[in-house]
């Protein structure tokens, strides 16, 4: 634990409407450093070196006229990907799901891009809570249809693909289809509300973690997958149970909007000099949302420099009518 100098107050608007003076603890609970992990060691530190998304976001909104297009476009981000030594997540793609008319046009785009490619991939699944545009995926609106074609297409080329990430924030779903994958294929947890029970596992199978609740929660994160090397489940539950309520307050509805939280959180810590994002996305949670994550990041015992943050909290809250 490093502690450092008391920080000042911050004046923050609460749920209710009123504003209040919060001063955070000034503690930070994860000192850098410690012994390396020996077993269970993180997947995307040690497997490869690169891990990148290959989709078809570079065609522009409704451009494509067939599945050829969605074919074609795959294979051109997937062949760069593996031009520069990393191994291809094959994200969901708007367009296919915009065009296709059922499950049979999933199953020819998954199998042909993945014969393509040199190495096996990951397939991710990210739900529609994600992605308004992504509903229906897979050529089904209900999830047990879904997830019955994703499983089969997994199954049909298990020899390309390494693993399944799924972002349906559905922790029994995800155990369900877990149980279902072929042996030697491995389920990434995407689940950013119940983490620390995907990964846990169950005695017979556990997810990999793959998910963007850690970014924000990095050092806790950290900490538990060493212990859980360890051996130490206790020790892994204790470290991670405090940081669900920041990483479900962060991924709640809209849940398409998380990237604001995390952008901020790594604003709050001094990661970037500044709180911008793409299209203007920082403005996608409102102050109450940011003021709320403050909160839980401190009481998790996650604020790198509390003074840091507090610094930064300042211009933010003022931004907002709240000084």
């Amino acid at each position: 634990m490093v502690a450092l100098a008391m920080p000042e107050s911050v004046r923050l608007p609460g749920a209710d409407g009123r504003a209040y003076d919060y001063t955070p603890t000034g503690k930070f609970l994860y000192a850098e450093g410690g012994p390396p992990p020996q077993k269970r060691l993180p997947y995307a530190a040690v497997h490869v070196v690169i891990v990148c998304g290959a989709q078809t976001d570079h065609l522009a909104p409704g451009a494509a006229r067939d599945l050829r297009d969605i074919e074609a476009a795959y294979e051109e981000q997937c062949e760069f990907v593996e031009a520069q030594g990393g191994q291809v997540v094959l994200m969901a793609s708007r367009e296919l799901a915009r065009i296709a008319r059922g499950p049979e046009d999933y199953e020819r785009v998954y199998h042909h891009v993945l014969t393509q490619l040199q190495a096996p991939a990951l397939i991710h699944w990210l739900g529609e809570v994600f992605d308004p545009a992504l509903a229906g995926y897979w050529g089904h609106r209900d999830l047990e249809g879904a997830m019955s074609v994703c499983l089969g297409i997994i199954t049909a080329n298990a020899e390309k693909v390494e693993g399944l990430k799924l972002s349906l924030l559905d922790q029994k779903r995800e155990i369900d289809m877990r149980s279902k994958l072929p042996q030697r294929v491995r389920m990434f947890t995407g689940d950013d509300f119940d983490y620390p029970t995907t990964i846990g596992g169950d005695g017979e199978r556990f997810s990999d973690a793959l998910l963007g609740a850690f970014d924000m929660i990095a050092p806790a994160a950290s900490a538990a997958l060493l212990a859980l090397d360890a051996g130490d489940t206790k020790a892994f539950h204790s470290i991670l149970e405090p940081t669900r309520p920041l990483s479900r307050h962060v991924f709640g509805a809209p849940t398409f909007f998380y990237k604001t939280g995390v952008v901020f959180m790594a604003y709050l810590n001094g990661h970037q000099d500044h709180f911008r994002m793409v299209g203007g996305l920082e403005s996608g949670r409102s102050a109450t949302h940011l003021a709320t994550l403050f909160v839980l990041a401190d009481k998790a015992g996650l604020l790198l420099d509390a003074e840091l943050a507090v610094d930064r909290m300042r211009p933010v809250m003022a931004l907002a009518g709240v000084s």
